[in-house]
């Protein structure tokens, strides 16, 4: 992770843990999570696109090779697994 996103949502939850009102704090967090969590699925869409360029012409071996990881790792995050 980058040091600006992290220090942005270290920033973030700071600002959330400053909302006074309980029931307003608990719906802010929840669209902050929400917010997380659609970008959690945006990144893992990016990386099966990026494994399955990089699988074009390339057994599974070689591209786990290539991202540090094992053939077969490689092949679950194509499958969004």
């Amino acid at each position: 992770m980058t040091e600006a996103l992290t220090s942005t949502i270290a920033a973030e939850t700071g600002r959330l843990t400053e909302i006074t009102d309980l029931v307003e704090r608990f719906h802010a967090v929840r669209e902050f999570r929400q917010a997380l969590a659609d970008g959690d699925r945006s990144g893992k869409a990016l990386q099966r696109a990026v494994v399955n360029e990089l699988k074009q012409g390339r057994p599974w071996r070689e591209v786990g090779e290539m991202l540090g990881v094992s053939g077969s790792r490689a092949e679950q995050i194509a499958t969004g697994r």
